[in-house]
């Protein structure tokens, strides 16, 4: 507990890069399929699979990892999970066509988690008092490699290629690696309690609450990633040009991270006070009501800045999503819930990218937008009785997000 600013900080450090490294290149899986592997047909299929598959991946191993990180920390996860990335990246500069790129996207799931890791890390070595800031904090990491990734991508593109990407983004992932090193975990090794997924899926579904929100995780999830393998599809139908279209989708793609680095501590703190299910619902309505509004949008700059605003209010969702787990779950199961968490997230964005990919196909893509502020809409309505929840079994909170004592079992 003593070096949980200092951890939280050197985190921060970490998925920023990790998360920069990422976006520096995915966002533009669809023009490398098509300009570099020769996809001509079957484009936003073909883009979506390729998203879809590295979560699916990485959803099915995640219980493994984080029985893994209970056991031997999440330290140890994170440099791995770091170093794993960074050789998954640099594959992907030698891919010739698309069946190897999908199998260059298999192995960077299996070797995904440095998310989860860090999540858990943050939980299980923070304050239970500073929980919900140090979560929210954590959140900007991610949104601010959001904004840098794309538009770096986007420049580099136009430099060295959509090739040279992947070099680069195999290099800031091993950066990150190393980075972590610096993390001061505590974290007591219990030899004698090895339990199996199956255990811990079963231990899961004894909490309704946990079920609730991982249920609630994965809807969310899959509507925020059905637009994924078609915006930069979009961007080029409404105004962008097919040569600057890295860059154009680059800063679409940033406007969300901008908007979550803005708002991400204050949703946070105003978790931390009026209760993370509130939260929660204020984010997934204005997060649905401005998908609703991107519908109408048919120029590149409004869109941008309705994109922005959509941000503002989803910043909100996966702290207190993620705070709501670390609430509800007993001390010495939180990396394993956490891990639990992301595969029902995986499974969400392997949902979400497949469909979005087929829907884009099959219909005009502002329909999607529809889909996804519908899908929030009802999310919201869903979030309702975490909002008024009474005190869960096993945990010392009156409410939502507000705990009782610095101690959580």
């Amino acid at each position: 507990m003593l070096h949980w600013k200092r951890n939280l900080y050197i985190l921060w450090l970490g998925l920023f890069l990790n998360h920069m490294s990422y976006t520096l290149s995915v966002p533009f899986f669809p023009l490398f399929l098509q300009q570099d592997l020769g996809v001509k047909s079957g484009l936003e299929a073909w883009s979506g699979i390729s998203i879809s598959i590295s979560f699916l991946i990485s959803g099915l191993c995640a219980p493994f990892w984080g029985s893994l990180a209970d056991r031997y920390g999440s330290k140890l996860m994170l440099v791995r999970s770091g170093v794993g990335l960074g050789v998954a990246h640099l594959a992907n500069f030698f891919v010739q066509d698309p069946i190897m790129f999908i199998v260059v996207r298999i192995f960077q799931g299996l070797m995904a988690g440095f998310t989860p890791a860090s999540i858990a890390l943050v939980g299980t070595n923070t304050p239970e008092k500073h929980v919900g800031y140090a979560l929210g904090v954590i959140s900007t990491s991610t949104a601010a490699g959001g904004i840098l990734g794309p538009l770096m991508g986007g420049i580099l593109s136009q430099w060295i290629g959509l090739r040279g990407c992947f070099i680069a983004s195999g290099i800031i992932t091993l950066i990150s690696a190393v980075i972590v090193l610096g993390v001061k975990e505590v974290h007591e090794r219990k030899m004698d309690s090895q339990s199996s997924i199956r255990q811990d899926l079963k231990r899961a579904a004894a909490n309704p609450r946990l079920l609730q929100v991982y249920g609630l995780i994965m809807l969310v999830s899959t509507s925020v990633l059905i637009i994924e393998p078609l915006l930069t599809i979009y961007v080029v139908q409404i105004g962008g040009s097919i040569e600057k279209a890295t860059l154009s989708s680059g800063i679409v793609f940033s406007a969300i991270g901008i908007a979550t680095v803005i708002m991400g501590p204050w949703w946070g703190k105003i978790g931390g006070r009026i209760g993370y299910g509130k939260t929660l619902f204020i984010g997934l309505v204005g997060g649905g009501i401005g998908n609703l509004l991107q519908l109408v949008t048919q120029s590149l700059v409004p869109f941008g800045f309705l994109r922005f605003g959509y941000g503002l209010f989803f910043a909100a969702v996966y702290p207190a999503l993620n705070a709501l787990i670390i609430h509800y779950a007993d001390r010495d199961f939180r990396g394993r819930a956490v891990s639990l968490s992301q595969s029902a997230s995986q499974f969400g964005i392997v949902v979400g990218p497949l469909l979005g990919g087929f829907l884009g196909g099959w219909m005009d893509i502002p329909y999607v937008f529809l889909l996804t502020g519908i899908a929030l809409l009802g999310a919201a309505w869903g979030s309702r009785t975490l909002m008024t929840a009474g005190k869960p079994s096993g945990t010392n909170i009156n409410q939502v997000g507000e705990p009782k004592s610095d101690t959580i079992r």
